[in-house]
Order: structure tokens, then C-alpha cells, then sequence
């Protein structure tokens, strides 16, 4: 139902867009605003990669952004700012007050919707800030694309018909302004909306869940408004907004971008340390799943040595690896009632580990120790220290290695502290940097 919503509202957003701005202001918009796409997907992506969210899930948030919402924006400002024309005294403050009291409610609003469905139908993917930041980055470059044609084509369309030159053409002081100086002006105002959805992943009371994103959406709503009514504060406005506010506020979100990142890695090592201890991973897999230049060479190898196949297999692995970690994470810190399903979940992403271990394992291994991630005193044939060892409470420990180990997995959340009963008296062999059999 939703593809059908976006390939319909693709095609009517795409013929709208042609009809207001002409044939060759569509071509020559559409092609300067693919230029800050790859990027901004590219940075955005770079913030998931700890933990990555699906694409087809990203690139439905993108085709939300350029279809569903761009042309739900287009329709509504439309109309009401005609409704202001109307009824205003001064029909010619009808544009202002549309673009600074209408529009971003309008837009913001359509772009949440978005984050609305991901975080409602897909709330296994949608587990804190970070994937906040992604899911609303990647709506937010596509309704920025959309726009980008809108105005580059219809600045195009007035160069050719006053036959301006390219320096001092409109197309070029649209170009600069939204390609150049501020291509990231749409997904700051939606980030601080998914913000607020990622802390409400967080929490666990149902006022918090619901006011979060709110308090997120009207900061977004606000930041948009100032944007656009910045060249209505005299002759420097616009320059002083964006000095003292929009660059400001960019640096502010790409150092928390960064501090969430690093947070999300550390959270890895952590937990892994955990089921490695228990058997399912080999001690050193974990500091090369928690390094991210780690994880990129040991899919290098895989794909070097058992094809692309192999690439994908390992790949599949890492992601699995840190839901795994981040799953368990927000279960210790939220306890039953953060996780309900904590223990089904485990087992899957357990189940999928242990099935493609054999691949992924000596990759990984090999990736760090070529990154050099293995401490000084790292002993493969001890890799347990008595602190790992004894942080093993709660979680399953894999049967005999001819068994299936899914069968074994025990019922025991993150938050006992009880060691589960009856443990098996022998772990799986061939274990990657281990002795196979304690």
C-alpha cells in the first residue's frame, strides 16, 4: 500500500514540478539537485553504520521525503497561501507570512509522518537517537531534492527569459545559496524532530513517548520558521541567522552525531564481550566488530577469498553482531519492560550469527589483527579474564557444536544476575582464536 502511495504521489509531484517550472528548467534543476544527494546519504549513512538500518527502509524514507511529502507541502501551501490573499487586507504579504507562519508547519509536519511509520510499523530498526538522526536525515534530503528543482527550475526559467548571463543569473544565486551554502537546511530542522522520536525510543513512559517527538517537531517548526523569515530581517539577516544560528546549531548536531557514534561502538565491545565469553563469538571478533575500518577489511577479505557472497555473509554477521549488542544494551539499562521480547529476538539474532559464523569468524578475526586492535597481552588460548568470565550472567550458552544451538537458549534477560541452571558441559568447537572445548 505504501509503495503504491509513493509511486503515485512520485508521479503526480514530478508532473507538477515539470508543469511550474518547463521542460528544460525540470532537466537542468533536476541535475544541479542530485548534486548534495550522494553526500548527505552518504553522511547519514556513515551515523547508522554502527548498527545499519535496512535500505530498503532508507529508501523509503528518502522517496517519502521527494514524493509523499514534497507534494503534500506543495498542495498545502498552495492553498493556503491563497486563503491569506484573500483574506488579508494586504494580499501582497500573502507570500511572507506563508512562508514563515505556513510552510514549516506544513512541511515539517508532512516529513514527520515519515518517522511517524517507521517508528510505529518498524520499531525494531527505530531504537534511539542515532537511528532518529538517519531515518530523519535521509526524509529530509529527499524533500530538500524535490524543492532544489522546484526552485533551480523556476530560477532557470527566468534566466532564459531575460536572457541573463550565467554570473549574474537567478540560477546561480539559487545554486549558491541552497546547493553550496546550505544544503543541509532541511534535514537539520527534520533531525531535531527525529531526535525527539529517538528519545522516546528510550523511554519508558507513555507522556514521555508522546511528548518527545512533539517537543522535537515544534523545534524543528521554529528553526524553519526563523530560517525562512531570516531575509525579512533587514539587509544582513539572512547572512546573520545562518552565522549565528544555522552553523552554530550544524556544529552542535555533528558533534552529538559523532558523540552518539562512538557511544553506539563502545556499547559493542561491551555486550559482545559478553557472548563471547559465553562461546558464540571468538574473543577476537569483538574489538574488529566495534571498529568500524575493522569491519570494512574483514568484508574485503571475505569477498577476497570466497567472493561476493562471502562479502555479503559477513556483512549480514557485523549487523546482526551489533543489534545483537544494542538490543542487549537497552534491555540491561531498561530491564523487562523496555524488552519484552528480549529473549525471542536473542535467539534470532543468535540463530543468524551461528549460521554464518564460519565465514564471518576468521575474517574478522584476521581484520583485527591486521588493524592491530589485540592488546599487548591478549592470549588466544585463555581469552576469558575472571571479570569477563564472571560477567557472563545472563546470557545462553550454545550446546555441542553437532547440536542445534538454537535449542539452547535460555529464557535469562540481561537483567538477572542469576546464572542460568544447568549450562552445558561443553562449547562449540573450532572457535576462532579459542580452544574450542571448556
Amino acid at each position: 500500500m505504501l509503495l503504491v502511495l509513493l509511486a503515485a504521489t512520485g508521479i503526480s509531484i514530478l508532473e507538477l514540478v515539470r508543469e511550474q517550472t518547463g521542460t528544460a528548467g525540470f532537466f537542468v534543476g533536476l541535475g544541479l539537485a542530485l548534486l548534495p544527494v550522494a553526500p548527505l546519504m552518504a553522511a547519514f549513512r556513515w551515523l547508522g553504520r554502527a548498527a545499519p538500518a535496512p535500505w530498503p527502509q532508507l529508501l523509503f524514507c528518502f522517496g517519502w521525503g521527494a514524493c509523499t511529502a514534497a507534494l503534500i507541502a506543495i498542495l498545502a501551501n498552495n492553498v493556503a497561501t491563497e486563503w491569506i490573499a484573500a483574506a488579508a487586507a494586504d494580499p501582497s504579504d500573502a507570500d511572507h507570512l506563508g512562508s514563515v507562519a505556513i510552510a514549516p508547519v506544513v512541511e515539517e509536519s508532512a516529513k514527520a509522518a515519515a518517522l511517524v511509520l517507521v517508528f510505529v510499523f518498524r520499531r525494531r530498526h527505530f531504537t534511539g537517537p542515532a537511528d532518529g538522526f538517519v531515518v530523519a536525515g535521509f526524509t529530509a534530503t529527499g524533500f530538500a531534492f524535490t524543492e532544489n528543482i522546484l526552485y533551480l527550475g523556476n530560477a532557470y526559467g527566468e534566466d532564459l527569459a531575460e536572457d541573463a548571463g550565467l554570473l549574474d543569473s537567478v540560477t546561480a544565486a539559487t545554486f549558491f545559496v541552497r546547493i553550496v551554502l546550505s544544503p543541509f537546511a532541511h534535514p537539520l530542522f527534520t533531525v531535531l524532530t527525529g531526535l525527539g522520536f529517538g528519545a522516546a525510543a528510550l523511554s519508558a513512559r507513555r507522556s514521555r513517548r508522546l511528548g518527545l517527538p512533539l517537543l522535537g517537531l515544534a523545534l524543528a517548526m521554529c528553526m524553519h520558521a526563523l530560517w525562512n523569515g531570516s531575509s525579512q530581517l533587514g539587509e544582513h539577516g539572512f547572512y546573520t541567522v545562518y552565522a549565528c544560528v544555522m552553523v552554530p546549531v550544524f556544529g552542535l548536531l555533528v558533534w552529538l552525531a559523532v558523540r552518539i557514534r562512538r557511544g553506539r561502538l563502545q556499547a559493542v565491545a561491551g555486550e559482545l564481550a559478553l557472548y563471547a565469553a559465553a562461546g558464540w563469538l571468538g574473543p577476537a571478533e569483538v574489538p574488529a566488530l566495534a571498529s568500524m575500518p575493522a569491519r570494512s577489511l574483514a568484508r574485503s577479505l571475505a569477498r577476497r577469498s570466497g567472493g561476493r557472497a562471502a562479502g555479503r555473509a559477513v556483512a549480514r554477521y557485523e549487523a546482526d553482531a551489533a543489534a545483537l549488542a544494542l538490543l542487549r544494551n537497552r534491555a540491561r539499562r531498561g530491564g523487562p519492560g523496555r524488552e519484552p521480547d528480549f529473549a525471542g529476538r536473542e535467539r534470532e539474532l543468535l540463530h543468524r550469527l551461528w549460521l554464518r559464523r564460519a565465514t564471518a569468524g576468521p575474517a574478522l578475526a584476521r581484520a583485527a589483527v591486521l588493524e592491530e586492535l589485540l592488546p599487548p597481552w591478549f592470549d588466544p588460548l585463555d581469552p576469558l579474564s575472571p571479570a569477563v568470565a564472571a560477567a557472563r550472567a545472563g546470557v545462553p550458552l550454545p550446546r555441542r557444536a553437532h547440536a542445534n544451538p538454537e535449542a539452547d537458549l535460555r529464557r535469562s534477560g540481561p537483567w538477572s544476575s542469576a546464572t542460568p541452571a544447568g549450562p552445558p558441559s561443553i562449547r562449540p568447537c573450532a572457535l576462532p582464536g579459542g580452544d574450542g572445548g571448556r
